[in-house]
C-alpha cells in the first residue's frame, strides 16, 4: 500500500490552457478518495497524472516517501480501470485476467489460479472463457477491475467505471467494488460525477471545478457541513435552495438576514451571529436543504418564510413542493464562478475569511489565472465582458424562483395555497457572495 501526495499540482495544455490549477491533496495509505464533480472539472486529468499518462506541468507527485513526478507508468505500482473496460477483444476473459502476470514472466498454471480466485470474487466465474463481445456490460468491467488488480497494485485508480451500465448494474458492481476495495485495503483514487457513487463509496471525498479543489471531507462532512456553495449544491437531491439575502443587525446586535420582504432571525448563541454582527447591510447567500423548512401554523413561531404553493410533485418516496416566497434564487453552478480582486468592499471577516485550505487559490495567483479565466467567464457566462469591472456572479438568478421543500402527504396542502413554511437556522448554511461559508470550515 502507499500513500499519495499531490503538492501545488498543475496541468496546462499547450502554456495557456490550464486543465489542474495548483491542487495539494493526501490520500491517505488504504483510503478510498473519490473525485467528484461536474464534466470539464480536470477530475480524470487528474487521475490521469497520478498514472503517469500526463505529465505534470508544475508540482510534485508523491507516492509515500518517493517523489513520482518524472517516474513511468510501470514504474508507479498503479493499476487504471477506463470507462469503457478497455479489454483485449481476441483474448478470453481469463486471459485477459492472466495478461498483466503473463507479461510479469508468471507460471500459465499460476495465473490462471489467480485469475480464476478474482472470477469467484467477482462472480463471472462461469464467463472467463467467453470473449468479450459476448459478455454483458457488466461482465466486461468486472474482468477490467480484475485485470487490474490481480498483480496487486499499490495504488487502484477507477475512471468512472460504471457511467455505461444500467441503474441496476451500477448499484450491484458499486458495493462490490467498494467491498472489494476494503478487502485488499489498497489505495484507491476512484472519478465520478455520479454523488451517489461518491456518498456510498468514499472514505473522504474531493469536490472539484474548473481545475481546483472546492472542498474535501468524509462524505457527512462534504453534504452537511460544506465548504463552499458550490459544493453544497453540487450534493443531494433536490438541489440546496440558494436564497440571497441582507444582513440586517439591530441597535441590540441581534442579527437576521433579509430576503426582502420576509426576514430569518439567527439565535443570539449562533456563532454567526456574532460574525455577522459587525457586517450589516453585506450581502450574503443563504444555503437550505428542502429538509430544513416544515409546514406551520402562521405566527407559530420566529423564523418563518410565507408563499405560495405552486405545484406538487410525487417522487415515489416523497412529495416536493414548489413554494414562491418572492426570494431571489441563485444557481449553485454560478455562484463564485469568477473569484477576482474588486474595487467594492467585499464582506470580510476578522477570522481571516471562511475559506479552507483546499477552497480557492490565493490572491496573488489569480492575476496569472486572468487570462485563462476569461475565455472560460465567457464560455460560461456568456454577455460577461472582461475588460470592465466584473458583477458577482452569485447576483445571476436561478431558472426558477421557488423554494424546493419536502413535504408531509397528510398535512392536506393544496395548490394554490399560501403556507407558512418554519425554517431550522441550524440547518442553514451562510456563504459570503464567492459561495465560501462565512464561519470558517476545518478539516
Amino acid at each position: 500500500m502507499t500513500a499519495i501526495r499531490l503538492d501545488s499540482v498543475s496541468k496546462t495544455y499547450d502554456g495557456k490552457y490550464p486543465a489542474v490549477n495548483d491542487v495539494s491533496l493526501n490520500v491517505a495509505d488504504g483510503e478510498f478518495m473519490v473525485l467528484l464533480g461536474p464534466s470539464g472539472c480536470g477530475k480524470t486529468t487528474l487521475l490521469r497524472m497520478i498514472a503517469g499518462l500526463e505529465e505534470v506541468t508544475a508540482g510534485d507527485l508523491w507516492f509515500g516517501r518517493t517523489n513520482g513526478t518524472e517516474l513511468s507508468p510501470k514504474d508507479r505500482g498503479v493499476a487504471l480501470v477506463f470507462q469503457n473496460g478497455a479489454l483485449y477483444p481476441n483474448r478470453t476473459a481469463r486471459e485477459n485476467i492472466m495478461f498483466p502476470l503473463r507479461m510479469a514472466g508468471e507460471e500459465p498454471a499460476e495465473a490462471s489460479a489467480k485469475a480464476a480466485g478474482l472470477a469467484r470474487i467477482l462472480r463471472i466465474e462461469g464467463a472467463l472463457d467467453r470473449l468479450p463481445r459476448t459478455l454483458s456490460g457488466g461482465q466486461r468491467q468486472r474482468v477490467a477491475i480484475g485485470r487490474a488488480i490481480v498483480r496487486q497494485p499499490r495504488i487502484f485508480l477507477m475512471d468512472e467505471p460504471l457511467s455505461n451500465l444500467d441503474a441496476t448494474l451500477r448499484t450491484e458492481l458499486r458495493q462490490e467494488i467498494g467491498a472489494m476495495a476494503r478487502d485488499l485495503n489498497v489505495t484507491t483514487v476512484y472519478v465520478t460525477h455520479d454523488q451517489i457513487e461518491a456518498l456510498t463509496l468514499a472514505d473522504r471525498i474531493t469536490v472539484m471545478r474548473d481545475g481546483r479543489i472546492e472542498d474535501v471531507g468524509t462524505p457527512d462532512e462534504v453534504f452537511n457541513d460544506p465548504a463552499t456553495a458550490f459544493s453544497a449544491g453540487f450534493l443531494g437531491t433536490p438541489r440546496i435552495n440558494l436564497m440571497s439575502a441582507v444582513v440586517r443587525v439591530t441597535a441590540h446586535h441581534r442579527v437576521s438576514l433579509d430576503f426582502g420582504d420576509q426576514s430569518i432571525p439567527l439565535p443570539p448563541i449562533d456563532r454567526r451571529s456574532l460574525i455577522l454582527s459587525s457586517h450589516d447591510g453585506a450581502k450574503v447567500i443563504v444555503g437550505a436543504r428542502s429538509d430544513a423548512f416544515t409546514v406551520a401554523a402562521a405566527g407559530s413561531g420566529p423564523g418563518q418564510l410565507a408563499g405560495k404553493l405552486r405545484t406538487l410533485e410525487f417522487h415515489g418516496n416523497q412529495w416536493i413542493a414548489f413554494v414562491e416566497c418572492g426570494v431571489e434564487m441563485l444557481n449553485p453552478d454560478l455562484v463564485g464562478v469568477i473569484a477576482l480582486p474588486r474595487t467594492p468592499k467585499r464582506l470580510a471577516f476578522a477570522d481571516g475569511g471562511p475559506r479552507t485550505r483546499h477552497a480557492a487559490p490565493h490572491l496573488s495567483r489569480l492575476t496569472s489565472r486572468l487570462a485563462g479565466l476569461r475565455s472560460k467567464a465567457r464560455t460560461r457566462l456568456g454577455r460577461l465582458d472582461l475588460s470592465t469591472e466584473p458583477e458577482p456572479t452569485a447576483t445571476a438568478t436561478h431558472r426558477r424562483a421557488d423554494l424546493v421543500l419536502e413535504i408531509n402527504p397528510a398535512a392536506g396542502l393544496q395548490t394554490g395555497s399560501r403556507v407558512h413554511l418554519a425554517v431550522d437556522t441550524s440547518r442553514l448554511h451562510i456563504f459570503d457572495e464567492s459561495g465560501h461559508r462565512v464561519d470558517r470550515v476545518t478539516r
